[in-house]
């Protein structure tokens, strides 16, 4: 009944988690609309959402939802605003965020040498090969190695931690100063809305009760 009448293919799935069908400005309104409305106080749910923010500014790539869902129940957080501010490193914003805090990372830490994205992104894709297939060693009889590993961790995963928990940090504290407002706004026009219908139908039950 509520299926569609012409399925999606796989190529419009994929397409759909690179470019959302409505486009990322409806996308980030209808984020930012469900960020309004979660049932809960303006400071919670700007600890949750500061979480998901700083957590997408990490090389945790593929478990940023869960770990950010840990800091905000850490801090006392709201866990659905973490998951909205996950969104803050999406497939647009990935590939900036990642050059940025290499590059960042490399400088703190004292490293020459630039990165592209694609270099960085290809690395992470050949560190989770060499990682399934040394776990797959150690369960079997073939052999492990993990000195691409040690390279990749020195040379990108760590400068990408140091700059991106800067990066990261920034974004939060914006995140977290911008949502109270807009969250105590909106409750407060919730409250006024409610206040409204109330007196009105207060209003019509004294009319009735006026009438002979």
């Amino acid at each position: 009944m509520f299926k569609r009448k012409k399925p999606r293919t796989y190529g419009q799935l994929a397409s759909e988690l690179v470019y959302p069908p409505g486009g990322f400005r409806r996308a980030t309104a209808y984020l930012w609309h469900r960020l309004r409305r979660l049932p809960d106080q303006p400071h919670r749910i700007a600890r949750g959402m500061a979480a998901g923010v700083f957590l997408s500014f990490t090389p945790l790539h593929g478990f940023h939802f869960i770990v950010a869902a840990l800091v905000s129940l850490a801090i006392r957080g709201n866990v659905l605003a973490a998951f909205l501010g996950t969104f803050a490193g999406n497939p647009l914003t990935t590939p900036f965020i990642a050059l940025g805090a290499v590059g960042l990372g490399r400088t703190i830490l004292g490293m020459p040498g630039d990165m592209s994205p694609q270099v960085i992104f290809r690395e992470f894709a050949h560190a989770t090969a060499e990682t399934w297939r040394n776990v797959m060693a150690a369960l079997g009889p073939g052999p492990t190695s993990w000195s691409g590993l040690s390279e990749f961790w020195h040379g990108i995963f760590v400068p990408y931690a140091v700059g991106g928990a800067v990066m990261g940090a920034v974004a939060a504290t914006i995140a977290y100063y911008l949502t109270i407002p807009i969250v105590r706004r909106y409750h407060r026009r919730k409250s006024l809305l409610m206040a409204r219908r109330i007196a009105r139908i207060q209003g019509r039950s004294h009319r009735v009760r006026d009438d002979p």
